[in-house]
């Protein structure tokens, strides 16, 4: 794997979801493919709950990309296929949570993604 500066970002929100957020790794997933509007496209991070349903989905960018409206609608995009209940975008240096409405397709934004429980 070449630790590019986007790989460093996914690392990082790794050890983030691990060590503060207490998420067990055996719930992570990362950089997998998926088939979106017949393309196919690679999601950064996912996290499971328990149960095995999609909890939370992560976007990472590089840091010196700046996070804007279209990354935004990125993950937002993806998150039509996985349906997952939160977001976080992450360059490494701005971090955004976000909790989302799929029956109103859309997101609130939140100071921090709630912790691993069971």
């Amino acid at each position: 794997m070449v630790l590019t500066p986007e790989e460093w970002v996914r690392q990082h929100v790794v050890q983030f979801l691990i060590q503060e957020k207490n998420y067990p790794l055996s719930h992570i997933n990362v950089e997998k493919q998926i088939t979106l509007n017949g393309l196919k496209k690679r999601y950064d991070v996912v996290v499971f709950k328990p149960n095995g349903q999609l909890h939370i989905l992560v976007e990472c960018k590089a840091p010196e990309i700046n996070i804007s409206q279209s990354t935004f609608d990125q993950i937002a995009q993806y998150n039509f296929k996985l349906n997952a209940k939160y977001l976080m975008v992450s360059n490494g240096l701005s971090h955004f949570y976000c909790q989302t409405d799929l029956v109103a397709e859309k997101y609130e934004f939140m100071q921090e993604i709630p912790e691993f429980s069971r």
